[in-house]
């Protein structure tokens, strides 16, 4: 077994996992053709996909590609670290934790397209991540009626990722034990904004949430919305004191030209897909989860990509937030004489700002106001 990908000790009276497969649209494809439950795993047999010495160490990887024939698109994950990562940024309950995993996994899935690029960015400073511009950004926005509240996940097609809950202690679990996270989704609406800095405005569209199900609710609007018959599955696992995560998922697409014989085929093969859940405990990889959603369809050349948990605050951000207070918020901050803290939602990062600064922000106000 590979070493399990560690997250900070917390103490919770579970061990989850979760798969859900959904439907690939207009195909009336359903459920792995028959249902599947959500399954305990031991504590000691979780473990990261680290078998590639390529890898960069820490990191989560995605693998694309297309049939032989160019007609089915398929994208997996192995986002392990990624989901530690964001476990690690922010305490949460393992229902939140877990729904928030498979949303940042799917947010990557949708937004790394065909034209990413292949390179790591594991290794880029801060700087050099803020002047990387990305070719297109995708965000997620579920909101439900459960007591969960929404989600948001913003991705890039250079395969950064940032997201955040708005209720992170909620914990609801089913009769086995495991996450309940359609019930903690509830029903609402998925809105999904696709922008890109040649065009003049994003692209919006929007889907019932029918499942509260990731995955299901993500193939919904995939297919509904941008009319690509598509399945996604998504997988969470994690010890039962969340100290340690596995996490996988895929995406398969009917493109325009398809054949026939290859929708059916990759139709019977999603059927037959293991528990994504169960695939990222075996240590199963990228490239082994393309081949059962190719078997007997062959694929042309896989192109590699590692996504990472990066949030693009700073404290001029933060600063800009405070100024949105109004006059009277921080004339009433600067005669108590106390300072202020902005904590950023996605990553948790406080940005802190003293008496003084706070005096110089509202003298600043002043002085737009009155010019």
């Amino acid at each position: 077994m590979r070493d399990s990908v560690p997250v900070r000790p917390k103490p919770a009276p579970m061990i989850s996992s979760a798969n859900r497969l959904s439907s690939l649209g207009a195909l009336d494809h359903r459920d792995h053709g028959a249902p599947r439950h959500p399954r305990y795993f031991p504590a000691m047999s979780l473990a990261a996909d680290m078998s590639d010495a390529a890898i960069p160490e820490g990191r989560a990887r995605l693998v694309r590609t297309i049939s032989r024939e160019g007609g089915i698109a398929v994208r997996a994950i192995v986002g392990s670290n990624l989901v530690a990562e964001a476990m690690n940024r922010r305490p949460m309950a393992p229902t939140a934790a877990n729904a928030l995993g498979r949303a940042l996994m799917g947010g990557v899935l949708i937004a790394v397209g065909p034209a990413s690029p292949e390179e790591s960015l594991a290794t880029l400073t801060d700087a050099e991540h803020d002047e990387r511009e990305a070719g297109e950004s995708v965000q997620l926005q579920f909101r439900g009626d459960g007591p969960l509240g929404s989600i948001v996940v913003i991705a890039d097609d250079l395969g950064r990722v940032r997201g955040t809950v708005s209720q992170p202690d909620t914990n609801l679990v089913l009769s086995a034990g495991t996450p309940d996270v359609a019930r903690a989704i509830g029903l609402g609406a998925l809105r999904v904004i696709r922008s890109r800095p040649e065009w003049r405005e994003p692209y919006s569209g929007a889907v019932p949430l029918v499942s509260g199900e990731i995955a299901s609710d993500l193939t919904l609007y995939l297919t509904e919305s941008e009319q690509t018959p598509s399945a996604m599955g998504l997988g969470v696992a994690m010890t039962n004191d969340e100290s340690a995560v596995v996490a996988a998922g895929f995406l398969v697409q009917i493109l325009p030209d398809a054949l026939p014989e290859e929708v059916d085929r990759v139709e019977a093969n999603v059927r037959s897909m293991p528990t994504l859940s169960q695939l990222a405990l075996s240590d199963t990889h990228c490239d082994e989860i393309i081949d059962l959603l190719l078997r007997g369809l062959g694929s042309r050349e896989r192109h590699t990509s590692y996504p990472v948990f990066r949030c693009s605050c700073t404290r001029e951000r933060a600063r800009s937030t405070l100024m949105l207070l109004g006059e009277a918020d921080l004339r009433e901050i600067v005669i108590a004489g106390s300072g202020q803290q902005v904590r950023c939602e996605f990553c948790a990062r406080a940005h802190e700002f003293s008496a003084s600064d706070i005096d110089a922000l509202f003298r600043e106000l002043r002085g737009q106001l009155d010019s």
